[in-house]
């Protein structure tokens, strides 16, 4: 256990004892503990395994090569379809968690094994996403903005791909894009 980690499980939450259980489980399986974009998020060498986070509706382990785990028991979900990578496996209370304790582990154990050895899920790329049309106008007519688009990395691209092709109304991706535009120029990414 991380000291810097025990607040996650102290707030009062609607699944505090759900978060304490699948943690018992997590560190049951020799992964380190560690705070990362605000969750606990457990690695091995080094590399992100799975991460305990929750939702108004359920809580959830989050494996970050999910998509690359065998599935027997068909209880990994993929948040989206945009999500190419991750795979999480929700509950909606203890006595679920408890009954599914050991095919968690054994999706643990096999999350470690990805990660020894060095297996990568193969992202599709940028250019196999939809564009919209306003924005392959706005590249078309503008070649700095075409340049800059194009220097940024893999996952920017895909994260302004998705956001701008989204919206159902021209006059919404159009706004996207525009309000988009100078952080493009300026090289950063959607979030940045």
């Amino acid at each position: 256990m991380n000291p810097k980690v025990d607040f996650f499980f102290e707030k009062e939450s609607a699944w505090q004892k759900e978060y304490e259980k699948l943690r018992k489980i997590v560190l049951d399986c020799g992964l380190n503990e560690e705070l990362k974009w605000g969750q606990p998020c457990y690695t091995f060498e080094g590399k992100n395994v799975v991460l305990i986070h929750g939702f108004k509706e359920y809580c959830a382990l989050l494996f970050m090569k999910g998509a690359l785990l065998v599935d027997p028991n068909g209880i990994l979900i993929q948040q989206t379809e945009n999500v190419q990578s991750a795979r999480q496996i929700r509950f909606t209370g203890v006595k679920e968690i408890v009954k599914l304790a050991p095919a968690i582990k054994s999706y643990i154990y096999q999350a470690i094994e990805v990660e020894r050895a060095g297996l990568k899920v193969k992202m599709k790329q940028p250019a196999e996403f939809a564009m919209a049309e306003e924005f392959a106008q706005k590249l078309k007519k503008t070649p700095a903005l075409k340049k800059a688009f194009e220097a940024l990395t893999p996952g920017r691209q895909r994260a302004y791909l998705l956001h701008f092709s989204t919206p159902k109304q021209s006059k919404t991706r159009e706004a996207r894009i525009e309000k988009a535009i100078p952080q493009i120029m300026d090289g950063k990414g959607l979030n940045d």
